[in-house]
């Protein structure tokens, strides 16, 4: 359990951060308020990844397993 806690916390946060990042350039562009703008849609997006991932991420582990044949 205490595995599965810090990689859905790892695996959430390093997706949360980079896909904010990608939709508020995709958004707003390259405003110059671009980072206040990505930090507040982060912090929105972390908790619900994080929450998402520790939920989904076992079964989605076994479907992986499943469709790699192993």
């Amino acid at each position: 359990m205490k595995h599965r806690i810090i990689f859905a916390a790892l695996m959430s946060f390093v997706l949360s951060l980079l896909m904010s990042a990608w939709i508020t350039f995709m958004n707003i562009g390259a405003h110059a308020d671009f980072v206040s703008f990505w930090m507040h849609a982060w912090i929105y997006a972390w908790p619900a990844a994080g929450t998402i991932s520790f939920i989904f991420g076992p079964y989605l582990h076994q479907l992986a397993t499943k469709l790699a044949g192993k």
